[in-house]
């Protein structure tokens, strides 16, 4: 690997964060992992590019992906300069670069014609076009139609439709409707229905109900135990005894960035919403381990499909062969005792029952880009 000339920058990937309302903390980052850095053997996929101009549609993710055998082991390329406050953000046009610092490869940024100092300034260009560090629409989207609730006895505590004007048992845009209970706060609130409910493959645990939304209404009154509501948008007609929430804030997360899970992690993907059978690169899918297991938002499991069982010629027995890792799940909303994840990586169709775990403390898995 050609080691080209050395320069500074890649502390601007945490701008990207930043334009989309992320904090970033920096702390754990400060230990073990940059201290040691990748080295050009073992980090460094074999077709990296000395240079990588970026192009309109690229995530931060993709982009390391270009350099990176695991594109969630950037932080240990990153050249931190705790004096920076407000990092760059990176920009189509923008040339992110390979340089040596010290024997091991870092990543730097030119901007336009030349190398950009990391000095604080201004640039007028349109939010709207900064890199993104994952594609963030499907999760957003996603976070609007979909909540868990740990625990079905909360279920008698929220609030629930009883009744629309003229006696409807069914409600869409524009209509009033009734629920009773306390709704909390004056703004809009949502209509869910209780969808898959969510167990523990191995102890039979109920880990969480999903809630699926079927609209949205704005709070006019409460007039002692009854709610009066006005829809304002729906993906279905509402019912009565469809649940009542305030709106969650969707904010992704308050700390955010790839990375390996504090402690081992081993768990299964249970579920995949919209009942697809084959998961592929994108898609959303439910794990069964959550806060209380030591995940959070960022958070990094490699994906290990089944092995296929076959009979053994001779003897007859059924035997299980040796699973492969063949994917990664990035962790985007931890409940207590589930979580939602991204799958980031997928070389081969994953599917619902495969294993998750911790990558190893060197990052290293067979799952490819």
């Amino acid at each position: 690997m050609k080691q080209t000339r050395v320069g500074k920058a890649w502390r601007r990937w945490l701008g990207g964060m930043a334009a989309l309302g992320m904090m970033v903390a920096l702390g754990p980052l400060s230990g073990t992992a940059l201290a040691q850095g990748l080295s050009w053997d073992d980090g460094l996929r074999g077709d990296a590019p000395e240079r990588y101009t970026v192009v309109r549609g690229d995530t931060l993710w993709d982009i390391s992906g270009r350099f990176l055998r695991h594109p969630w082991r950037w932080p240990e390329v990153w050249q931190v300069n705790p004096q920076i406050r407000n990092p760059h953000l990176i920009y189509p046009g923008d040339v992110v670069y390979l340089y040596d610092c010290n024997g091991r490869p870092c990543l730097g940024l030119e901007r336009g014609q030349g190398q950009v100092r990391l000095s604080p300034q201004m640039r007028t260009i349109p939010h709207r076009e900064a890199i993104e560090p994952i594609p963030l629409e499907a999760i957003r989207h996603f976070l609007r139609d979909h909540r868990i609730v740990d625990d079905p006895e909360d279920l008698e505590e929220l609030a629930y439709v009883v009744g629309g004007d003229d006696r409807r048992l069914m409600s869409g845009v524009g209509d009033r409707l009734y629920a009773r209970g306390e709704v909390e706060g004056s703004g809009r609130v949502g209509f869910y229905r209780v969808g898959e409910r969510f167990h523990d493959p191995a102890s039979g645990e109920l880990l969480g109900l999903e809630l699926e939304s079927v609209g949205q209404a704005r709070r006019e009154r409460q007039e002692e135990e009854i709610v009066v509501l006005e829809v304002t948008t729906s993906r279905q007609e509402v019912r009565n005894n469809d649940i009542v929430l305030p709106l969650e804030a969707h904010d992704l997360v308050t700390e955010y960035y790839p990375r390996a899970p504090e402690r081992e992690v081993e768990g299964t993907i249970l579920s995949v919403p919209g009942g697809v059978q084959f998961i592929g690169r994108l898609q959303v899918v439910a794990l069964d381990r959550g806060r209380r297991d030591g995940l959070e938002p960022g958070h990094v499991l490699l994906v290990e499909q089944r092995g296929e069982r076959v009979h053994d010629p001779r003897t007859g027995e059924s035997l299980s062969l040796p699973g492969e890792d063949a994917g990664m799940v990035m962790v985007f909303k931890p409940y207590e005792k589930m979580s939602y994840g991204l799958v980031m990586k997928a070389s081969r169709s994953l599917s619902v029952g495969d294993r998750v775990h911790s990558p190893s403390p060197r990052g290293l898995g067979s799952a490819q880009r």
